[in-house]
């Protein structure tokens, strides 16, 4: 049994009109007018525990939404959601004792308190054993290298440590699902390795469920073998990242430094885009030449010091869905 359903899951939004003028204003007082705003649109995934899902789209695409959904925050307008077997917004406290959840912008932790306070009290909250908090303490100050900030006023941590200390905090009390909202946005790259590294090893170790939203596509590809994409409500894409990596991510880059530069290589099958000094760019679709085709053609007039073939950021690949759409997809997985 997956351990979240969601099913034709819809939230609408009623937006009051505004109007300008002082007549309007006044109109509005005695009979507001509203807007519907169709945020979620009969949306349908399963999810398997263990699994680490992306949940992707731009801004506006009703991410945020269907999370709140999904941890009781919002009712639906619509539709049947069950994380854990539980229905969020009819018992929250309960379905709260079961997730994780980590927003990138906003903290769970107490703002003047130093941060193993912080931890305390969320222990006494979530009435986790002594037992059991010791051990998780310990297992996340090691991964995290939590013990340089414990006794620091959370006000005074940076942003990467803050989000080390906001993610043990959501996990302190063992639930089986995660949310991860953001969890890298403003890190450093170090900071970004080590909060990956993390996110991996509590899934592998614990069959955590990770549910993660961002627009860090690196934090997609090194994380998740499969992604959810909406849009403007609707859902696009559920599936394997390797499929549309696949389908829609043929063209390659080809960077080669030359001994000399005394002619540009003429190529067959690949396109030289950007060039500095004897270093060439080289973009080519893998369907119609191979990248050690562009090489043989190039050693027959040129010698070459260094070369490297870049893969397709899945970030450019997304953006080449939403420009094109989903013709290629094959009908089982196009949505």
């Amino acid at each position: 049994m997956p351990i979240i359903e969601v099913e034709n899951l819809r939230k609408d939004f009623m937006i009051a009109k505004r109007e300008t003028g002082m007549m309007s204003a006044l109109r509005s007082l005695v009979k507001r007018e509203y807007t519907k705003k169709e945020a979620v649109k009969n949306i349908s995934f399963s999810i398997e525990k263990g699994e680490v899902i992306g949940y992707i789209g731009p801004n506006g695409a009703g991410k945020s939404t269907t999370i709140k959904m999904l941890t009781g925050i919002l009712v639906p307008s619509d539709g049947k959601v069950l994380v854990n077997g539980i229905v969020p917004y009819e018992n929250r406290q309960k379905n709260a004792k079961n997730i994780g959840v980590v927003f990138g912008q906003r903290t769970q932790l107490w703002w003047d308190l130093p941060t193993i306070e912080s931890f305390d009290l969320l222990k006494e909250i979530y009435q986790v054993s002594n037992e059991r908090y010791k051990k998780n303490m310990d297992t996340f100050t090691e991964i995290l290298g939590l013990d340089e900030f414990l006794n620091t006023p959370v006000r005074q941590l940076s942003l990467g440590q803050r989000m080390r200390a906001d993610i043990a905090a959501s996990l302190l009390h063992d639930p089986p699902i995660l949310f991860l909202d953001e969890p890298t946005i403003g890190l450093d790259v170090v900071a970004k390795e080590k909060m990956r590294t993390f996110i991996k090893e509590i899934n592998q170790d614990r069959q955590i469920t990770v549910i993660l939203t961002t627009h860090d596509m690196e934090d997609i590809e090194k994380l998740c073998e499969r992604m959810v994409l909406i849009d403007h409500g609707t859902k696009m894409y559920d599936g394997e990242i390797a499929l549309v990596k696949e389908r829609f991510g043929k063209t390659r880059t080809l960077i080669v430094d030359l001994e000399e530069s005394k002619q540009r290589p003429h190529l067959t099958g690949g396109e030289i885009f950007k060039e500095e000094g004897s270093r060439f760019w080289i973009k080519f679709n893998r369907d119609e030449v191979s990248a050690s085709d562009l090489i043989s053609q190039i050693t027959k007039t040129h010698n070459i010091k260094d070369l490297t073939v870049e893969e397709p950021e899945i970030e450019s690949i997304i953006s080449k869905i939403y420009q094109e759409g989903f013709q290629d997809l094959p009908e089982t997985v196009r949505v």
